[in-house]
Parts: C-alpha cells; sequence; structure tokens
C-alpha cells in the first residue's frame, strides 16, 4: 500500500501544479486582452445535491446490477460491480446534465444568450 501512496502523492501534486500555472495564465491573457477574469469564477449553485443524488442513485442501481450478473452469468465479481456503478453513475450524471440543459436560467443557457461583442 506504501508502494502506490509515494508515486500516487507525487502525481497529485504536479496535476496541481500544472492546473495552478494553466490557470494563471489564461487569467492573465484575460486582463492582458481587457476582459474581466472574474467571468471565470463559478458561480455555486442549488444543483449540487440534485447532481450528488442522482449520482448516488446511480451508483446503487449500478451494484444492485452487478449483483444480479454475478448471480445469473459467470462473470468475475469485481469486473460485474466495478463495471455496473461506472456505467450507472455515469448515466445518472449524463441525466444531470440534460436535466441541467433545459432548465432555464442555467449559466450554459445564460452564456449562449449573451455573447460578448468585441
Amino acid at each position: 500500500m506504501e508502494d502506490i501512496m509515494v508515486p500516487l502523492g507525487f502525481f497529485a501534486m504536479v496535476v496541481a501544479i500544472v492546473y495552478i500555472q494553466a490557470d494563471r495564465k489564461v487569467k492573465l491573457n484575460l486582463i492582458q486582452h481587457g476582459a474581466d477574469a472574474r467571468s471565470l469564477k463559478i458561480s455555486k449553485t442549488t444543483d449540487g445535491s440534485l447532481r450528488f443524488g442522482l449520482l448516488l442513485v446511480g451508483v446503487a442501481v449500478g451494484i444492485l446490477m452487478g449483483h444480479l450478473l454475478v448471480n445469473n452469468t459467470n462473470m468475475q465479481q469485481e469486473i460485474a460491480y466495478f463495471s455496473m456503478t461506472f456505467l450507472f453513475g455515469g448515466i445518472a450524471l449524463l441525466i444531470f446534465a440534460l436535466l441541467q440543459k433545459r432548465k432555464p436560467g442555467t449559466r450554459e443557457n445564460d452564456a449562449e444568450m449573451e455573447k460578448p461583442k468585441y
């Protein structure tokens, strides 16, 4: 277990440093071109609980489907549980994205309506 933690921590540190530098470059580029860097700030919405709830429901359905696959087929237990959990968790997040796209007043819809004029 300890053998994997050091490379994993190093990888996470490198990813964090690259992300911070890329974010800094984007903000500086926006400021140089006269745009407001505050436009990058993501607004907090109350839909986080809906997203989290749909994800947990999808994971639970995935675990149940994995259990059904293990009992009714000769599929390996680990493969059945992981594949079904990720499949139904992803489906739940796609459902959330579709719900957000249809909802008026979301950030994506507002951005499409108010395109900046240069």
